[in-house]
């Protein structure tokens, strides 16, 4: 399924139905009078956030949505049927804007919120709501109201615990395919990873959810390699785990470089706990893993976990170190965001068609 996380949507709700002009008019009754009914109500653009969606594909094959206009009115008082309503489902974790993609609409971030986008025009009175002591026979009725449309952006930013972030071919989608039944694309090529990917972990009888996120480079906030448009993905997060592979010759720098473009981005994430991993350790020798440790710790000023996902060293005390964090159970200086999704039960792997 190829991953989508932004789309451009017009919408636009139903018209009201027009009140009808119309007398009553039957034999052996001696008075007659208006009877014209009212018009029925447009339909209603909604947008709701439903379980089982991590991805917003389905609006790149349709993007336009329209409520049904509402029944006319009829004679003998009769009400015309109001309009059908129209849904928009996305996945937990999207949020809409206005045409100018700035301006906040709503942030789906519970399943089953529902959000009105637009509302039906109100069908128009018949000529028998007009009907006085001095108007007996009145002959006009009102048209219905015209309903809203408007063009909105749909975003998605996923929901989950954990962020893994680091350069590319840090081995965060090995880190991911060894502790989830997730199945992300796993190269020795940069930018392997071109689309997140979400995984359940366990440890302890304890799950959470952990984010992959295509590598980041020196300039990404800037456009360069993917960019930094995939980083809104972990800006839900309560943690992130930052991957510095042990192959670098200078793990400090390339620390420093991910740090800086996660500043340059914004979004509360330098603000954010952050766990730092010396990965693929299994390369090294005793020496050299000290060395690099050493230095990692200089850069970071914490002391970073040391674990290779490949031989599984180390994996079992990074997801309870995660655990912590997610669960509440370690202390921290760190505000840590309330959590706002429901515990998935399975994994979700958002894979290009190509994969």
């Amino acid at each position: 399924m190829k991953f989508l996380d932004e789309a451009k949507v017009y919408i636009r709700s139903g018209d009201g139905g027009a009140g009808s002009v119309s007398f009553r008019r039957e034999k052996f009754i001696e008075f007659g009078g208006p009877d014209g009914g009212d018009g029925g109500r447009g339909g209603d653009v909604w947008v709701e956030a439903v379980n089982g969606l991590n991805t917003l594909i389905d609006f790149r094959f349709q993007q336009h949505f329209k409520a049904k206009t509402g029944q006319h009115g009829m004679g003998r008082n009769r009400t015309g049927a109001n309009g059908g309503d129209v849904t928009l489902k996305v996945p937990v974790g999207t949020q809409i804007f206005e045409e100018d993609n700035e301006t906040l609409i709503v942030d789906m971030v519970r399943e089953g919120q529902r959000f009105r986008l637009a509302a039906g025009g109100n069908g128009g009175f018949g000529n028998a709501h007009f009907k006085s002591s001095t108007n007996q026979a009145p002959n006009w009725a009102n048209p219905g109201l015209e309903g809203e449309e408007k063009t909105i952006w749909l975003r998605l930013k996923l929901i989950a615990d954990v962020g893994l972030v680091g350069l590319p071919n840090a081995g965060k989608s090995t880190f991911l395919a060894t502790c989830t039944r997730a199945r992300p694309k796993i190269a020795n090529y940069p930018f392997t990873t071109l689309h997140p990917n979400l995984g359940v972990a366990t440890v302890d009888g304890r799950e959470f959810v952990l984010a992959d996120i295509p590598g980041l480079i020196e300039g990404a906030h800037e456009g360069v390699g993917i960019g930094d448009r995939f980083l809104g993905h972990v800006e839900r997060t309560r943690v992130l785990l930052h991957l510095v592979s042990a192959q670098e010759e200078n793990v400090g720098k390339a620390y420093k470089t991910v740090k800086h473009e996660l500043e340059a981005y914004g979004g509360g994430l330098v603000e954010k706990q952050e766990i730092v991993a010396l990965s693929q350790i299994d390369v090294l020798d005793n020496a050299e893993l000290k060395k690099k440790a050493a230095a990692l710790k200089r850069a970071s000023g914490k002391t970073p976990l040391l674990l290779s996902a490949v031989t599984g060293k180390g994996m079992t005390e990074a997801l309870r170190a995660l655990r912590d964090v997610v669960t509440g159970d370690s202390e921290s200086e760190a505000e840590i965001p309330e959590r706002s999704h429901k515990k998935r039960k399975h994994d979700e792997v958002i894979e290009d068609d190509n994969q």
